[in-house]
């Protein structure tokens, strides 16, 4: 069960390694992409690619017919990669057990958005864990994890990529074990546990007010969805790359903008490498400041 690319490392693996599902369940066919043509899910294409007929698009998983009609598949394992929160009706179907992998070392960033939330609080490695599913939300006993680094200046698109990769490791392993019947679970501590909430917009307003590091971070664990942002006189400018840099000034002081963008925070400063304005494209700093009226002294944020 999965909807997103994230999702399909895990789906094409488990095929290759022989573990083809009898069925997979994922997002309903929706409008996609800039010309919003009705597309089928990234996982929908993949399983079709792979020959998997049972193809189950529910526009409510709680709904009682998608919980039969899973039922009526007699599952032994169940994988959930990215999709949504099952009811124990759902995930109870299976005769071995339900697994989820989750993009976190559990129960550090349970929820939502753990490698947003992972690289905006500076964090070095992550991981993935896969537990069995409970009702509670992230709360199941660990079957495994697997370890990975956070480069000093990765974005959260680089880190869910590779981790994408890294969970599909995870999850052929994980029906390895339980098809062998190896599996040896440890609980979860849930004094251990932090949250990783779905990022809302207002979460993204670049904090010009803290540290560069703190700075650096926010921007790069936004990057590239949902992007972190700034105002500038009544412009909302989303910033995706970022590095460290020397200056001193008042927080949002824009620094230098010739040929680059340096920006002070509430210590230090950081030099904007990559950003954006409304209607317009990405753009390196120095093509975007030939486009855009920016000088050394004004300010960045509320």
């Amino acid at each position: 069960m999965g909807t997103p690319e994230f999702a399909v490392p895990s789906l094409a693996a488990l095929v290759d390694a022989g573990y083809t599902p009898v069925a997979v369940a994922t997002g309903p066919d929706r409008p996609r992409g800039r010309g919003q043509e009705v597309s089928p899910t990234p996982v929908k294409e993949t399983a079709q690619e792979a020959g998997i007929d049972r193809i189950l698009q529910p526009d409510d998983v709680t709904d009682p017919a998608f919980a039969e009609a899973v039922a009526a598949l007699e599952p032994d394992v169940i994988a959930v990669v990215a999709y949504k929160i099952l009811p124990p009706e759902v995930f109870a179907a299976a005769a071995k057990g339900a697994f989820n992998l989750h993009g976190s070392l559990l129960p550090k960033y349970r929820g939502a958005a753990p490698i947003n939330h992972a690289i905006m609080a500076g964090e070095t490695e992550t991981g993935v864990t896969t537990f069995f599913l409970e009702p509670s939300v992230d709360t199941g006993d660990i079957i495994l994890q697997k370890h990975m680094s956070i480069g000093p200046n990765e974005t959260a698109g680089s880190v869910h990529d590779r981790m994408a990769e890294l969970g599909a490791e995870a999850v052929v392993e994980t029906v390895r074990q339980i098809d062998e019947g190896t599996v040896e679970t440890r609980p979860q501590d849930d004094a251990a546990a932090t949250p990783a909430p779905k990022i809302h917009d207002e979460d993204c307003e670049t904090p010009w007010g803290r540290a560069a590091e703190d700075v650096h971070n926010h921007v790069r664990g936004l990057s590239p969805y949902p992007g972190a942002w700034t105002m500038h006189e009544g412009t909302r400018l989303k910033l995706y790359r970022t590095r460290r840099a020397e200056g001193r000034g008042s927080p949002g002081e824009v620094l230098a903008a010739d040929e680059r963008l340096l920006v002070a925070c509430g210590t230090g400063a950081v030099e904007v490498l990559s950003l954006q304005q409304p209607g317009r494209q990405r753009l390196d700093a120095p093509d975007f400041l030939n486009g855009y009226d920016l000088s050394e002294g004004e300010r960045l944020g509320g």
